[in-house]
Formats: C-alpha cells, structure tokens, sequence
C-alpha cells in the first residue's frame, strides 16, 4: 500500500492496532492454556488503548502537519497478514510475545520511516518523538507479559 499523507500513516497504524486486537481475541479461541488466553487479552486491551491514544492524536493534530505529503512510502498488506497467522494450541505466552514484538515492530517501522521521510523538522520532531513513546510502552508491555509468568 502506498502512503501519501501523514495522516493516512497514521490512520493505517491505527488500523493496525485493531487489527492486532482483532488477532488475539480470534488466537485466544483456539490455544489451550488459560495463561496464555490471559496474555492475549492483554495483549488485545493493550493494542485498543495504542490504538485509542493515536486516534486523540488525530483529532488533536493540525491540519498542516497530518496533510503533510509523502513520496516513496510503502507499506505491506498488514491486515492480510494478521488474518493469516495461526498459533497452535499448545503455544506458550513467549510464543505469543514473540508474534506480539514481530507485527508491533513492523508498525514501529513504519511510523519511524514516516519520521526518517518527514519534510520538516517539525514533523520529523513529533514523529520521532511518537516513536520513542511506542518503543517505552513495547518495552513496558514486555516487561508486564514476563511478570505475568511469575503469577
């Protein structure tokens, strides 16, 4: 898929973020542990408020910087694949993180190479600064999954 403007960036890791939501509630169905069904719920309730804070974001965005335009932005069919990705019944919650960290850090990707393209400082500024808030909160995150193995 081809991006253009900055707010269709945005817009398509939003998009993502359900997309992952979606993924897990459907895995959750169809492994055997209650761990990791307790994972993959965090995992969903996690993606819809990354999802909810970039939606504030939009909103909340000048008009000037989400028209922003862009050139040689590319990015994969990222709701074909999570529809395409299975986990088996036995899966173990480091099974889950791994695929967690897999499509996140594709997402993360994204959002840094619209920073890396961005026209203007300003916006290569607020991007970047976006990018460093998502990584804090993967980091978070990965360190509350590996807590939940001690309970």
């Amino acid at each position: 898929m081809r991006i253009q403007q900055l707010s269709e960036l945005l817009k398509l890791i939003a998009s993502g973020r359900l997309e992952m939501k979606t993924l897990y509630r459907r895995l959750s169905q169809h492994v055997d542990s209650t761990r990791v069904k307790m994972v993959l719920d965090y995992l969903g309730k996690n993606q819809q408020q990354a999802h909810d804070a970039l939606a504030r974001y939009l909103a909340e965005a000048p008009t000037r910087i989400l028209g922003t335009w862009y050139d040689g932005v590319v990015f994969e069919d990222f709701s074909k694949r999570c529809k395409a990705i299975n986990l088996a019944p036995n899966a173990n919650d480091e099974d889950v993180l791994e695929l967690h960290l897999d499509l996140e850090n594709r997402l993360l990707a994204l959002l840094q190479q619209g920073a890396d393209l961005a026209p203007t400082q300003e916006i290569r500024s607020a991007l970047s600064e976006l990018v460093a808030v998502e990584k804090n909160q993967q980091r978070r995150l990965v360190h509350n999954v590996q807590r939940m193995e001690d309970i």
